[in-house]
């Protein structure tokens, strides 16, 4: 059979390059930690080329938020359902979920809390950014809750503590576990909330 010679793979576009690098770098390091001389070091791109696709800092800090928004929600939803099958309801799925998170070696914490408290008094719109985020995250989270009544308000008390158990890990093994559990008590009560709300003879609250 003749095989094709392999050829290199393409380089990203410029501004796929300039997003990809700000990303780890305003993630990893922090956004006022870094320069855009930095990102363009990084990147490998001419300071033209990096003002041409992103007029200033704070349009490459509001790219970065929706980048990760997308990045990070695309992750989410396919660790969900990787972890779903192994539980008796797919709220449960999101304690592995965040676990599997922590773990990861290059956890930071959430881009959106660091971004709001490094930034958000400086620029309004990265708090909207991270305000949406954070909406769409309690809607995914209510769409593992059963109906009911009490439906987005259970998905908001889970939502603050899975906010809750990202503020309280900062790199510590200990507060991760406990975290966790905490989490993972909170989903538990709602979903028994929500088994004796669907017994028969129980009238579902207005």
């Amino acid at each position: 059979m003749n095989r094709k010679a392999a050829t290199p793979a393409q380089p990203l576009p410029a501004r796929e390059r300039i997003l990809q690098t700000a990303h780890d770098l305003f993630y990893l390091e922090g956004i006022r930690a870094t320069g855009i001389d930095r990102v363009i070091a990084d990147s490998g791109v001419t300071k033209v080329t990096l003002y041409r696709h992103f007029p200033s800092k704070n349009a490459l800090i509001l790219a970065f938020l929706q980048y990760r928004h997308e990045r990070w929600t695309t992750w989410f939803d396919a660790a969900l359902l990787r972890h779903s099958a192994a539980h008796g309801h797919r709220a449960a799925a999101l304690v592995p979920t965040l676990a599997e998170w922590f773990a990861h070696p290059h956890f930071r914490g959430c881009a959106f809390i660091n971004a709001v408290a490094e930034i958000g008094p400086a620029l309004p719109e990265a708090v909207e950014c991270s305000r949406r985020h954070k909406r769409e995250l309690a809607e995914r989270i209510a769409a593992l809750l059963p109906e009911s009544a009490e439906r987005e308000a259970r998905a908001g008390a889970i939502a603050q503590a899975f906010d809750g158990a990202i503020v309280r890990v900062a790199g510590d093994p200990a507060a991760a576990r406990d975290a966790l559990n905490g989490l993972a008590l909170t989903i538990e009560a709602l979903s028994a909330a929500n088994r004796q709300e669907n017994r028969p003879g129980v009238t579902p609250r207005a």
